[in-house]
């Protein structure tokens, strides 16, 4: 098997996040095409602004440096709608006002045009999901599981080019957790997507499977140099 190129992946290069003037976090990584890398952390410790700096959300109390570069391409003066980024959260956020189906439709990239051709994708997004005929079904009708595997085919359907997770699956009770978590990492590893997972669940980060930073953490302890490959 060929080893991904890790210029196709996501590269955090010497990025560092500061608060008042506090180093919150500092990481320099790389994640291959297919690759999960978790980053734990305690409340406070910039997790989620990581995040919302990669995909260009970051709010302007904070101060960052460094660069993100995807596929071979610098998103620092890319516009958020423009980085092609998936993002996923604690709560699905689906659209109260459209049904199921809709919320699916509206994710597809516009340059798909043919009406019947993005219900289709929309309706066969369902069925890999196990949800085949909840098209028309409000969203609040669904169950957490269901909500989220939605939510997932939506990012998923917008065509990114890494996945950003920020504990998607905390409000899962245990059991369906597990199935969901499957899904999604199953599902990242087939579209080749490198996903960033932020989470404070020795599990989750277990069922990824593969590097792990711990901020705050000694450096030379973690398992996340700029050029590395994902720990197995």
């Amino acid at each position: 098997m060929i080893a991904p190129d890790p210029a196709s992946g996501l590269i955090l290069q010497n990025v560092s996040l500061r608060l008042n003037g506090l180093v919150l976090l500092s990481i320099d990584c790389d994640i291959p095409p297919g690759a999960i890398l978790t980053i734990m952390g305690e409340s406070g410790s910039g997790k989620s602004s990581l995040l919302n700096f990669i995909a260009g959300f970051l709010k302007p109390d904070f101060e960052a440096q460094g660069d993100v570069v995807l596929r071979g391409r610098n998103l620092s003066n890319v516009a958020a709608q423009d980085r092609h980024i998936g993002l996923m959260f604690q709560s699905p956020l689906l659209f109260p006002h459209m049904s199921v189906l809709q919320n699916l439709i509206f994710a597809i990239p516009p340059e798909i045009k043919n009406r019947q051709k993005r219900r289709e994708l929309a309706e066969q997004a369902l069925t890999d999901v196990g949800l085949a005929g909840f098209g028309t079904r409000d969203p609040a009708t669904l169950s957490g599981g269901q909500q989220t595997r939605v939510a997932l085919m939506r990012t998923l359907l917008a065509q990114p080019e890494a996945l950003l997770l920020d504990e998607p699956f905390s409000s899962l009770d245990q059991s369906r957790r597990s199935e969901v978590r499957k899904l999604v990492f199953d599902l990242a590893r087939k579209n080749g997507l490198p996903v960033l997972l932020v989470t404070h669940d020795e599990e989750d980060a277990r069922a990824a499977g593969g590097m792990v930073h711990h901020l705050g953490a000694d450096e030379t302890k973690n398992g996340c140099p700029l050029t590395g490959q994902p720990q197995q």
